[in-house]
Protein backbone atom coordinates (compact mmCIF):
# COMPACT_ATOMS: atom_id res chain seq x y z
CA UNK A 1 0.00 0.00 0.00
CA UNK A 2 1.60 3.69 -0.82
CA UNK A 3 0.47 6.85 0.93
CA UNK A 4 -2.11 7.83 -1.66
CA UNK A 5 -4.12 4.39 -1.15
CA UNK A 6 -3.35 4.89 2.57
CA UNK A 7 -5.36 8.13 2.55
CA UNK A 8 -8.09 7.45 0.19
CA UNK A 9 -8.59 4.07 2.77
CA UNK A 10 -10.06 6.77 5.13
CA UNK A 11 -13.31 6.59 3.39
CA UNK A 12 -13.79 3.24 4.58
CA UNK A 13 -15.64 2.36 8.04
CA UNK A 14 -12.51 0.21 9.36
CA UNK A 15 -8.73 0.20 8.26
CA UNK A 16 -7.34 -2.07 6.03
CA UNK A 17 -6.31 -4.91 7.85
CA UNK A 18 -2.75 -5.69 6.66
CA UNK A 19 -1.90 -2.38 8.58
CA UNK A 20 0.58 -2.45 11.49
CA UNK A 21 -1.03 -1.15 14.86
CA UNK A 22 1.18 2.05 14.24
CA UNK A 23 -0.81 2.81 10.62
CA UNK A 24 -3.98 1.63 11.89
CA UNK A 25 -3.60 4.43 15.03
CA UNK A 26 -2.49 7.06 12.58
CA UNK A 27 -5.30 5.52 10.14
CA UNK A 28 -7.83 6.43 13.66
CA UNK A 29 -6.33 9.64 14.58
CA UNK A 30 -7.13 10.61 10.93
CA UNK A 31 -10.65 9.44 11.58
CA UNK A 32 -11.07 11.58 15.41
CA UNK A 33 -10.60 8.20 17.05
CA UNK A 34 -8.09 9.43 19.38
CA UNK A 35 -8.35 6.93 22.17
CA UNK A 36 -8.60 4.02 19.71
CA UNK A 37 -5.40 5.16 17.87
CA UNK A 38 -4.06 5.58 21.59
CA UNK A 39 -4.65 1.97 22.27
CA UNK A 40 -3.11 0.56 19.45
CA UNK A 41 0.13 2.81 19.29
CA UNK A 42 0.47 1.50 22.81
CA UNK A 43 -0.04 -2.48 21.73
CA UNK A 44 3.06 -1.88 19.38
CA UNK A 45 5.81 -1.31 21.48
CA UNK A 46 8.75 -0.78 19.79
CA UNK A 47 10.38 2.81 18.61
CA UNK A 48 7.66 3.07 15.68
CA UNK A 49 4.84 2.64 18.62
CA UNK A 50 6.62 5.02 20.41
CA UNK A 51 6.94 7.39 17.20
CA UNK A 52 3.16 7.43 16.39
CA UNK A 53 2.31 7.29 20.71
CA UNK A 54 4.72 10.86 20.56
CA UNK A 55 2.54 12.25 17.70
CA UNK A 56 -0.30 11.34 19.49
CA UNK A 57 -0.02 13.17 22.79
CA UNK A 58 1.24 15.90 20.81
CA UNK A 59 -1.37 16.05 18.87
CA UNK A 60 -3.50 15.89 22.52
CA UNK A 61 -1.28 18.81 23.46
CA UNK A 62 0.29 17.17 26.34
CA UNK A 63 4.26 18.30 24.83
CA UNK A 64 6.00 16.49 28.09
CA UNK A 65 4.12 12.85 27.71
CA UNK A 66 5.37 13.37 23.81
CA UNK A 67 8.42 14.26 24.42
CA UNK A 68 8.88 11.66 26.88
CA UNK A 69 7.79 9.36 23.62
CA UNK A 70 10.06 10.99 21.00
CA UNK A 71 12.82 10.02 23.08
CA UNK A 72 11.42 6.51 23.36
CA UNK A 73 11.58 7.12 19.86
CA UNK A 74 14.93 8.10 19.65
CA UNK A 75 13.57 11.06 17.45
CA UNK A 76 13.93 14.72 18.46
CA UNK A 77 10.47 16.48 19.04
CA UNK A 78 8.40 17.68 15.66
CA UNK A 79 8.43 20.94 14.39
CA UNK A 80 6.24 20.26 12.03
CA UNK A 81 2.32 21.04 11.92
CA UNK A 82 0.53 17.87 12.95
CA UNK A 83 -0.69 17.41 9.61
CA UNK A 84 2.78 17.18 8.06
CA UNK A 85 4.26 15.04 10.96
CA UNK A 86 1.06 12.92 10.23
CA UNK A 87 1.86 12.46 7.34
CA UNK A 88 5.82 11.97 7.05
CA UNK A 89 5.60 9.08 10.04
CA UNK A 90 2.66 7.34 7.96
CA UNK A 91 4.55 7.60 4.40
CA UNK A 92 8.36 6.68 5.97
CA UNK A 93 5.90 3.34 7.86
CA UNK A 94 4.46 2.79 4.52
CA UNK A 95 8.18 3.12 2.39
Amino acid sequence: MDFQQFKASLTEPTPPAELSKALQSLWQAAKGDWKAAHVLAQAQDDAIGAWVHAYLHREEGDAANAAYWYRRANRPVSPASLENEWAEIAQALLA
